[in-house]
């Protein structure tokens, strides 16, 4: 039984099933309005959006602030081997939260309404519109900064330097921006 739980993909699996069989099996009162696409949809949505701002958290209340007091000869445990592949999911949780809104706006016939911040949809198009200004953020300035920063792609000491502030002050106006943007998110009709 432990051998199954060492094994991410089988548990990520498994947890898909386990939500499948969720959705099928009778009186579970599982019927989204707009149909089970609909319902797979907003699943997906939320789990990305979990991914991509857990992730955002982590850098910002936990990896950001500890690195300092990291001792020298550990830091590179964090910049050679957690940070990528943390970057890794956090971009492309960035990337799949915003397509599967998008995919879900639409499915809705709302996205056009949604992003013209039409009254009927001004609300979840503020947050639609603030997620696109930070999944831009993670791809355009996040990324490639960290790239240099963690000498995935060569820079010099003042060239990493500037990257890392420009970095981080992208990913602190995304954890600003994520605030009003969960409001809007979470609170639409």
């Amino acid at each position: 039984m432990g051998k199954i739980f060492e094994n991410l993909y089988l548990i990520l699996g498994i947890g898909v099933v386990l939500a499948v069989v969720v959705m099928l099996f009778p009186d579970t009162g599982y019927a989204p309005p707009y149909g089970t696409l609909n319902g797979v949809l907003q699943w997906s949505h939320v789990f990305f959006g979990i991914t991509w701002i857990g992730l955002l958290y982590y850098f910002n209340f936990v990896q950001t602030p500890t690195m300092p007091q990291v001792p020298a000869e550990l830091k590179p445990g964090v910049t050679k081997y957690i940070a990528p592949s943390a970057l890794f999911y956090f971009r492309w949780g960035a990337a799949f939260t915003v397509l599967t809104g998008l995919l879900l706006a639409w499915s809705y016939d709302e996205l056009v309404e949604a992003l013209t911040l039409q009254p009927s949809q001004r609300l979840i198009g503020i947050g639609m519109w603030l997620a696109l200004i930070m999944a831009f953020n993670v791809w355009a300035i996040i990324w490639p900064a960290q790239q240099k920063v963690l000498g995935l792609k060569p820079a010099d000491d003042a060239a990493k330097a500037s990257a890392a502030k420009r970095g981080l002050i992208a990913s602190r106006t995304n954890v600003l921006l994520s605030i009003p943007m969960l409001l809007c998110m979470t609170n639409f009709h």
